[in-house]
């Protein structure tokens, strides 16, 4: 069983990208709604270490693979609970990174019915909570880049 949180929850992933065939981002389909690949930190391990694990575990695609853009972080909070721990609310603290990689591979999900590569056209109104405000943090900073 896993260690009940203090309070607190760390948690990263990667919005990851793709430019072969068009510009394509993934994201992992759950029962009722869309993700990203992303998990909780381990003790001493950082939050792009974490996204990086969590990402090759969820997808099968190698961190090797991935390129991180070192100037992209995109950090959001809100409550969550946890049903093992009944209705205690924790602050979870979610870091997402842009990764790329130069074509969609085959997938291996672990964790995720599915999985789609959506095109890149935004504005995006996939999952207000969080898809939305990162997948703007990246329109945003890729007009930055411009």
């Amino acid at each position: 069983m896993k260690k009940k949180p203090q309070g607190k929850v760390k948690a990263a992933g990667i919005v990851l990208f793709t430019g072969e065939p068009k510009k394509q981002f993934l994201l992992m389909r759950h029962a009722k709604r869309w993700d990203l690949p992303k998990g909780h930190c381990e003790p001493n391990e950082t939050y792009l270490e974490t996204a990086l694990r969590e990402t090759e575990e969820e997808t099968g695609i190698a961190t090797g693979q991935i390129s991180i853009d070192e100037q992209f972080v995109f950090t959001t909070k809100y409550p969550v609970t946890y049903r093992r721990w009944g209705d205690e609310v924790f602050m979870k603290k979610v870091k997402y990174f842009l990764g790329y990689i130069s074509k969609p591979p085959k997938l291996n999900l672990t964790e995720h019915e599915s999985a789609k590569w959506f095109d890149w056209q935004p504005p995006h109104s996939i999952q207000t909570q969080t898809i939305d405000p990162l997948l703007q943090a990246v329109a945003d900073h890729f007009e930055s880049l411009k």
